[in-house]
């Protein structure tokens, strides 16, 4: 029976990954035509390579792990402030 694999990460990896997801992704949207359905697909895919390539660049499975929660949480944080602003702008 294989065992899990032994992720080491720190709170340092999601605390600078997470907005430079979020800053790539605003700057790809508003440099490229790109579609609103493929936004989150684009902050997954920077993520995965953040993760993959720099974060855990010697366990590919502990970054590809870690790569779809840095994204979630990126995509999280976006949705979350936009909907915050908008309730803002709303109000005044």
């Amino acid at each position: 029976m294989t065992e899990f694999p032994m992720i080491h990460t720190n709170i340092w990896d999601s605390l600078w990954a997470v907005p430079i997801i979020i800053i790539v992704t605003e700057v790809l949207k508003r440099t490229l035509p790109i579609r609103p359905q493929y936004i989150s697909t684009i902050a997954t895919s920077v993520g995965l390579i953040i993760s993959v390539f720099i974060s855990h660049p010697h366990n590919l499975s502990a970054g590809i792990f870690m790569g779809f929660f840095y994204s979630g949480a990126a995509i999280g944080s976006y949705s979350s402030i936009k909907t915050s602003l908008k309730a803002y702008r709303g109000r005044t």
